[in-house]
Formats: structure tokens, sequence, C-alpha cells
């Protein structure tokens, strides 16, 4: 099984080497590895030359347009799977070696899972229980799954049919050849959720409890206006193409983000969103996210 390994990096020198690090130590490691440099203003391309890494950097064009310059290459170059992660992460030295033993024809992606680097018992982005048509529930608690040890009490296998995309994700070229690339439209986020649900036409996306990828807690990151655009439009734009529900989740995104938002950037912050300086973005996001308008257009 011929594997590249995919690493998009921005601006993020002292972590990209320890991904890269972990990435070399593999128990069963990948036969090459290709750094998608977004535009990084750093020492990252000096650092990428003195480790003898092979690099392609590019203007930044958002997460979205790293990944899908990865795994253009993939393709091009016959590799049978990408393994793909941000920089801020790292892989366990026994990850690949467990997503290749669960990588089966039917397979489109298998996914690590993600692990708070230090809470190892906890995961960075939670598991959410399922309906019977495998989406996300929205009714019922508990909803999430947050402890590795609840979600290996109820899967079969020591797999789950869900996963979090682009941190230790194991995708199938011969899928990305059917489905497509990844769409560089969402930017900055959504794309690994569109991208989950184009896999899952091909065939079976997964996480394996045994393959562990270490992420340092977003909990408590603040957002910046980009982000709060591009989270509002594109989750709008994939529950219209993807879900059930649909009026009940545009209200739980909107929600969801003014009280992480009050949480991390604090209540002075949520008020420019709502009606202050920021307000446009907010009110923009909404609206363009209702009429489906993809795209990096936030100063539009």
């Amino acid at each position: 099984m011929k594997v590249l390994t995919i690493v998009v990096t921005h601006n993020r020198s002292e972590l990209l080497v320890r991904c890269l690090d972990s990435i070399d130590s593999q128990s069963d490691p990948p036969q090459d590895v290709l750094v998608i440099n977004n535009g990084s203003t750093d020492n990252t391309e000096e650092i990428l030359r003195k480790k003898n890494t092979w690099f392609i950097t590019q203007a930044n064009v958002g997460s979205a347009g790293g990944w899908n310059k990865g795994i253009k290459l993939g393709l091009e170059k016959g590799y049978d799977a990408c393994w793909l992660m941000d920089d801020d992460g790292y892989p366990d030295k026994d990850a690949l070696k467990h997503l290749k033993r669960k990588f089966t024809d039917d397979t489109a992606c298998i996914s690590s899972i993600v692990l708070k680097e230090d809470n190892k018992s906890e995961f960075v982005f939670p598991f959410p229980y399922l309906s019977s048509k495998n989406l996300p529930k929205i009714f019922g608690i508990p909803r999430k799954i947050y402890k590795l040890k609840k979600l290996q009490e109820i899967s079969k296998e020591q797999i789950y049919p869900f996963a979090h995309l682009f941190n230790g994700a194991l995708i199938s070229m011969k899928a990305a050849g059917v489905i497509g690339n990844v769409n560089k439209d969402f930017y900055l986020m959504g794309d690994e959720v569109d991208y989950f649900f184009r896999l899952r036409t091909f065939g079976r996306v997964s996480s394996s409890l045994q393959a562990f990828h270490y992420h340092p807690d977003v909990s408590k990151r603040k957002f910046n206006i980009y982000k709060i655009y591009f989270y509002v439009k594109n989750s709008i734009i994939l529950n219209s193409r993807y879900f059930d529900a649909i009026f009940v989740r545009n209200i739980l995104v909107i929600l969801a983000i003014l009280g992480r938002v009050t949480m991390r950037n604090g209540f002075y912050f949520t008020v420019s969103i709502l009606f202050g300086l920021n307000a446009k973005y907010f009110y923009k996001a909404i609206f363009r996210g209702l009429n489906g308008k993809i795209g990096n257009d936030i100063n539009a």
C-alpha cells in the first residue's frame, strides 16, 4: 500500500517540526511525506529545507486549498492513499499501522481519533451519537461522546462510523478519483464535513479507536471574524446539502457560535458581531449561507 502523508501548514513551524518528527517515527512509515506550505511568513521553508522534506509553497488559499493541492498530487503520482493532517497535531507512533490494518477494498476513509495532547482520555472534537440515518443526533441527551472509554464501550470491533477529517485521516485515492477533490471554495471551514459526506457516497468512512492522533485542546482558542464568517456561512450551506431538520440545525449553528465567541472572546466581542463593527459580517454570513453562496467572499 503506497501512502503519501500530506501536512498543511501556515506559520506554525515549531508545531510542524513536532508533527514531521512523529511521522518519521512511525512503526509502519509512509512512502513519502509532502508539506503544503500555505504562504507561511515565518521560518517554515528554512526548516523544511534543512530536514530535506518535500514541500510546495503556494499562496494562503485556506486549508481547503491546501488539501486540494495535496490530493491532486496524490492522484497524479499514483498513491493508493493519502494520510492527511494539520501542522498542530501529531500521530501516535503506531497510528498509520492501525489505519492500514483496517483499510479494506470498500474503505473510502479510515481516520484516527483525535485526543487532547495533555489529556489522552478525552477527545478534542467530540463524537456525535448517530441517528438511524447515520447523521449526528440533534434531539436527545446526551448528544455527544467526550471520552475515549465511552466510545470504546459502544463501538463494535473498535470502529465507529463517523470521522473528523484531516487530523490523521487515511483517504483512498480510488475514492478521490471517483468523487473528486476537496472543494477549495469552502476555504477555511466546512471543507472536511463536505468531503466526509462525499466520501460516504463511495464507501465506508469511519474512525479506528486504535489509531490515535494528538492535538492541542481548541476549546479556548479565540475566534477572529474570518472564522466566524466562514463557520456560519458554510455550516448553513452544509446543513442544506447533507442534513435533516435544516431549520433547527441552522438555529443551533447560530446559537453555538454566539456561545463559543462569548466564552472565548468575551461578551463585548459578541456584542460587536450582533450590533457593532462586525455585525455586517455576521449577518452577511447568514444571508449568503441561506442562499448557498460558497466561496472566499468575505470582502465582496
